[in-house]
């Protein structure tokens, strides 16, 4: 059961990822935002074709090779590895299924489709919101010592 989950997870992401930029892409003009609370929660379709938050604009090839470096690498690592404790798998999942997302859309359309906006922060989609929140797990695991004791950075005694 455990192990239908972690392969049910991801394809659950991305499927999501998947239907949101397609509603979105039908729903929403091109840069024309639509408010939801206020002004500073909009939906607004933009067409990034750089890294995360633009950066890099005209790098759709060398974010498509990272992106899927990225991708094949998580890929990897979630299959092969077999005693990955929860909190870091699911970590790694999240990022794995924003990597193949946001993968998807370099490759079919040499841009990623962003379409929610905090304003005054950034434009963003399922891809990276499942990208950070994999991000800030992995970070806090690797703060509290995955698991591992430690004393004042002195290595275990055995």
């Amino acid at each position: 059961m455990r192990r239908a989950l972690w392969i049910v997870l991801p394809i659950t992401l991305v499927v999501l990822d998947r239907l949101t930029k397609l509603w979105a892409a039908k729903s929403l003009s091109l840069g024309i935002p639509v408010q939801l609370v206020g002004d500073l929660v909009r939906l607004t379709r933009v067409h990034n074709t750089g890294g995360a938050f633009g950066v890099f604009p005209k790098g759709q090839a060398l974010f498509l090779a990272v992106s899927a470096a990225v991708a094949v690498s998580l890929f990897l690592v979630l299959v092969l590895a077999r005693e990955l404790r929860p909190f870091l798998r699911l970590g790694l999942t999240l990022v794995f299924a924003g990597a193949v997302g946001n993968l998807i859309d370099r490759a079919a359309s040499g841009y990623v489709l962003d379409y929610f906006e905090i304003r005054g922060l950034f434009v963003f989609n399922v891809a990276d919101a499942c990208i950070s929140v994999g991000a800030v797990l992995l970070v806090a695991y690797a703060l509290w010592g995955g698991g591992r004791h430690r004393t004042c950075g002195q290595a275990d005694r055995v």
